[in-house]
């Protein structure tokens, strides 16, 4: 079966050089002429998702070569850009970074999966000919890469650019397809190594307009939508159907919560998708505004920044107690990394300490420095509800907290970590009754056990109460 998606990746010779920016004003840009646009994000990243997902209008999906297999990826791509005008993959860091020498789960290493076109985003501060030379440099470090053109960013002026273009032009064969002066007046607020979430931004919209305008006035749209246009087919025999004509009323089936609010929004699409294929109805819930838990049989609580929202999320007393009581009472629970912070008893930002659910004996501080950030892997020593023992994990962390567990509190942790840092280097994964909660975050895209085993859980706790349910009933008659 061949696959003709249009599609480019947005590259760069290093990280910081303007792939972001650009990404989200090429797909406004896009979307302002009134095309679909499929977004996607090379590796974990979930900010810079979150704000591609705003700019397109749509979810952006996350396709990385840790997490997931080369046919996962193919699969994800052709399932969430079919019917798109045009797909945009933003990469991440350089071209060619990756986990080893030979650039394991590099943007490089996706482009040639998804045989996708490759453009290239050059920060030209203080440099001409030299563009010529590093560019030619990737053309010839794996020619199977297809690399189609190049951005200039940060130009300082057009003497510059002139040197620069016709450098490139003549050394590699390559079009410039876009020159972006300097920029002032940056409307994307930032924090920690990254944008702030879109979420939590009071000029999101006058952002992705102002970058929108940046992009249509120095980047040729038209160039850009060809490159996509003449992208090599797919071919993969590969079964897309997401028929679910056979799915049981929702009346009949687990009702899963998830917690999304500005304290609690980081969840990679694939794994809600999942859990509403396999047939559950996803409750959405707010940590600060409602008063208590509805009625569900299983709960999620993804990540995000609870610190931001700490006062809010200690206001509502109400709203933590009816928690505490149902994990008390076994509902399954799965949380990660913002989750986790959110259970515990305190959460400590600066000076200020702002009491949490209370699930764990544990407190949480917040640090200057990140504790835990990139790739994981996991392997499960313990037993728990949600994976069996032996089973390894690949995920991703990225936490500014550290927990601080009671010494006298007999937590159990499930996890062995093998790469990362989870809870203290050595473990990951704290375990009571039906909750677990962990910093790494699982892609259920690459994890295809992970979706199963919450649904499942929620689907026992179901039976369970309508049993009690019938019971009562028949007790009434």
């Amino acid at each position: 079966m061949l696959f003709s998606h249009h599609r480019l990746i947005l590259s760069a010779l290093r990280g910081g050089s303007g792939k972001t920016i650009l990404s989200l004003g090429l797909a406004a840009a896009w979307r302002n002429r009134g095309y679909k646009v499929a977004a996607f994000k090379k590796g974990p990243d979930f900010i810079d998702a979150s704000w591609l997902s705003y700019a397109a209008g749509q979810p952006c999906h996350n396709l990385d070569p840790f997490l997931m297999t080369p046919q996962q990826i193919v699969q994800s791509f052709l399932i969430h850009s079919d019917g798109a005008d045009v797909s945009i993959i933003e990469g991440n860091r350089g071209l060619f970074d990756g986990l080893d020498p030979d650039g394991c789960c590099s943007t490089a290493e996706l482009g040639k999966i998804l045989r996708s076109p490759v453009i290239i985003i050059v920060d030209v501060t203080m440099t001409t000919r030299t563009v010529a030379a590093l560019i030619m440099g990737c053309q010839r470090f794996d020619p199977e890469l297809d690399i189609k053109g190049v951005i200039l960013n940060r130009v300082a002026g057009s003497r510059q650019e002139s040197v620069i273009r016709n450098a490139i032009q003549q050394y590699c064969g390559l079009p410039v397809i876009g020159s972006v002066p300097k920029l002032r007046g940056n409307l994307f607020p930032e924090r920690h190594m990254g944008l702030v979430p879109y979420l939590e931004s009071e000029y999101a919209s006058r952002a992705i307009d102002w970058v929108r305008g940046v992009v249509e006035e120095n980047m040729d749209l038209e160039a850009l939508r060809k490159m996509a246009q003449e992208a090599k087919p797919m071919n993969w025999g590969l079964h897309l159907s997401q028929d679910r004509s056979n799915s049981p009323a929702k009346d009949h089936t687990p009702r899963i919560g998830v917690i999304k609010d500005k304290a609690f929004w980081f969840y990679y699409p694939e794994n809600v998708e999942q859990l509403e294929r396999l047939g559950a109805t996803l409750v959405e819930i707010n940590s600060m505004t409602d008063r208590a838990l509805p009625e569900l049989d299983a709960l999620y609580i993804g990540g995000g920044f609870p610190e931001t929202q700490a006062q809010a999320l200690a206001d509502n007393a109400s709203f933590k107690q009816s928690m505490k009581d149902k994990i008390e009472q076994g509902m399954p629970v799965y949380a990660e990394c913002g989750g986790l912070m959110y259970l515990g008893e305190t959460l400590l930002v600066g000076d200020r300490t702002y009491p949490m659910v209370g699930a764990f004996p544990m407190s949480v501080v917040l640090e200057k420095k990140p504790q835990g950030h990139g790739y994981t892997v996991l392997e499960v020593t313990r037993t728990n509800p949600y994976y069996k023992v032996g089973e390894v994990l690949k995920g991703h962390e990225f936490h500014y907290s550290r927990a601080l567990i009671r010494e006298e509190a007999k937590v159990t942790s499930v996890f062995k970590v093998l790469r990362g840092w989870g809870l203290d280097g050595i473990a990951d994964g704290l375990c009571k009754k039906n909750l677990l909660a962990t910093y790494t975050h699982l892609h259920a895209g690459g994890n295809l056990f992970w979706a199963p085993s919450l649904y499942n859980a929620a689907l026992s706790s179901f039976n369970r109460r309508k049993t009690n349910f019938s019971e009562v009933q028949k007790k009434k008659d």
